[in-house]
């Protein structure tokens, strides 16, 4: 007659013994991650010693899900252990696979599409030595990005060191300041001194990587000397908005004088000209003509009435220029008219949802009568209710004078794919690369006034990757972080503060309460 009491107390042994073996699994896969497999068999042992109690007192499970009196049996103690063996078992299984979500509108604390890109492709394993000692504020911070690095590969190792506890590991890097990263790959390693990881964090930890592992980045030249946008200034008319994407996109970049380096370097992925303002010497016309024929990437942005020079070195690839200021009422940045701007369906190549131009010009696409196997798109155009009109006056209003001025739509920009021909050969350079260009008649859309503006800094650099022969296109960057600061008046601070101390305990008194009335 007691048998079968004996062996319903059986199931409840096993059921705890079950639990147990899964909590000892979580302890060992969290604490020992070097034996998981082990780990692994304990929690496998622990789901089948749970599912072996649930078979032999199924019923009694049963009724204590359904029954009033069944949760002071047996049946609970079995069910409790099963659902406490799931919880264990879900975050056991959650250690090595899990997703984590960055829900900012900037995605500030992800990493950026690019470096993930690197990170996937990688196939040589990289050591990462951080030199920092504790409470250091860059160290601390370095650590969680190249924390964030690591999450993305198996190939990268990341060991932390303190250089006063162990000199003999920063005698052997040479290293000189705290906050010091090495990275080390077979017999070549790079050091990232703490002034980088201030300045350009992510992208100076990329660029080590990719530098040890013998990938080489591309290179962007600026072409400077004829009062061009400068690269390295604040000003809202500067290009420091440029560098920084490019460098975020993992581009090396640098400046070049025609005037005093004769010649375009054979490392040069794309060349910019950005904002001239002076008239370009021959010499430099003759360098930049003979750069496009052999198979060169260039990047032209000009404003309304250019210096001489520029149709020069465009008419020969059937793009013709007009002096003027592009009016559009319908589709501008108010109360500017002479701002056009562009939706994504008369942008489509990018696929933006919308870029601006303060100022433009219009680049027009000539057509020719024989069929080249040149390829020209418009990059950007205007709306039909525009215009290019020639005789702007900001003081006056704007009035489309028929005759003179050009009634749109009207292109902004135009890109240019087309097979190299270099004049010396006498034809068509075999084997070679296109010739590509990118022609926008607006320079200040990209400026540190406006780069961050709608989807600007992406027109200019995924024009840029175009250029440079990257395939994907990308739409979505770091962009500069906003400081967002919370407003509340004196009886929001008090709510704030009351609801954060008792809100939580009146709640469960409530529930606590109804559901004492309902079993009374």
């Amino acid at each position: 007659m007691q048998t079968t009491p004996t062996f319903y107390r059986f199931s409840g042994l096993i059921a705890v013994l079950g639990l147990l073996a899964l909590l000892v699994g979580l302890i060992v896969m969290i604490l020992l991650p070097d034996i998981r497999y082990a780990a692994w068999v304990i929690l496998m042992l622990g789901v089948l010693l749970l599912a072996t109690a649930f078979i032999i007192d199924f019923r009694r499970v049963s009724s204590a899900i359904t029954g009033r009196r069944g949760r002071f049996s047996t049946g609970t103690t079995v069910m409790v252990s099963i659902f406490i063996g799931i919880t264990l078992l879900v975050n056991s299984i959650s250690i090595g696979n899990y997703h984590r979500f960055d829900v900012t509108g900037l995605a500030q604390f992800t990493l950026v599409s690019q470096t993930k890109d690197v990170l996937s492709n990688l196939e040589t394993p990289v050591k990462i030595i951080g030199f920092f000692i504790p409470g250091d504020p860059i160290g601390a911070y370095a650590h969680n990005l190249l924390t964030e690095y690591t999450y993305q590969t198996d190939l990268l190792s990341l060991d932390l060191v303190d250089p006063d506890e162990q000199p003999e590991q920063a005698r052997k890097y040479d290293i000189t300041q705290y906050g010091t990263v090495v990275f080390e790959s077979e017999n070549r390693h790079r050091l990232v001194l703490p002034g980088e990881i201030m300045e350009k964090a992510e992208h100076a930890f990329t660029s080590a990587i990719l530098e040890v592992t013998g990938v080489v980045q591309k290179k962007v030249y600026f072409l400077t000397g004829r009062g061009e946008s400068n690269i390295n200034s604040t000003a809202p008319n500067g290009y420091l908005a440029v560098r920084e994407g490019l460098l975020d996109d993992l581009y090396l970049i640098g400046t070049l004088n025609l005037m005093t380096t004769p010649s375009i370097p054979p490392d040069c992925a794309v060349l910019i000209f950005s904002g001239p303002q002076k008239p370009l010497a021959s010499s430099e016309i003759e360098i930049i003509e003979q750069y496009l024929k052999t198979g060169g990437q260039m990047l032209i942005l000009i404003n309304p009435d250019p210096p001489q020079g520029i149709e020069q070195i465009l008419s020969p690839w059937g793009i013709k220029l007009e002096s003027g200021i592009v009016i559009d009422p319908s589709s501008h940045v108010p109360p500017n008219k002479d701002t056009p701007l562009v939706p994504r369906e008369r942008g489509p190549f990018f696929n933006l949802p919308a870029t601006y131009f303060p100022g433009a010009t219009v680049i027009i696409p000539e057509e020719e009568e024989d069929e080249k196997t040149a390829k020209m798109l418009p990059l950007v155009w205007t709306s039909k209710e525009s215009w290019l009109e020639r005789n702007f006056d900001p003081e006056k209003e704007s009035v489309f004078n028929e005759g003179v001025d050009l009634a749109g739509p009207l292109a902004l920009g135009v890109l240019l794919a087309a097979p190299p021909t270099d004049e010396a050969d006498g034809g068509a350079t075999e084997g070679g690369k296109l010739t590509r260009l990118v022609v926008i008649g607006d320079s200040d859309f990209a400026s540190n006034e406006h780069f961050y503006n709608g989807n600007n800094g992406d027109l200019f650099l995924n024009s840029v990757n175009w250029l440079a022969e990257e395939t994907e296109l990308i739409t979505i960057r770091r962009k500069v972080l906003p400081f967002r600061r919370l407003l509340v008046g004196p009886e929001i601070t008090n709510f704030i503060r009351i609801s954060s101390i008792g809100l939580l305990p009146l709640i469960v008194l409530v529930v606590g309460g109804i559901i004492w009335w309902r079993r009374r």
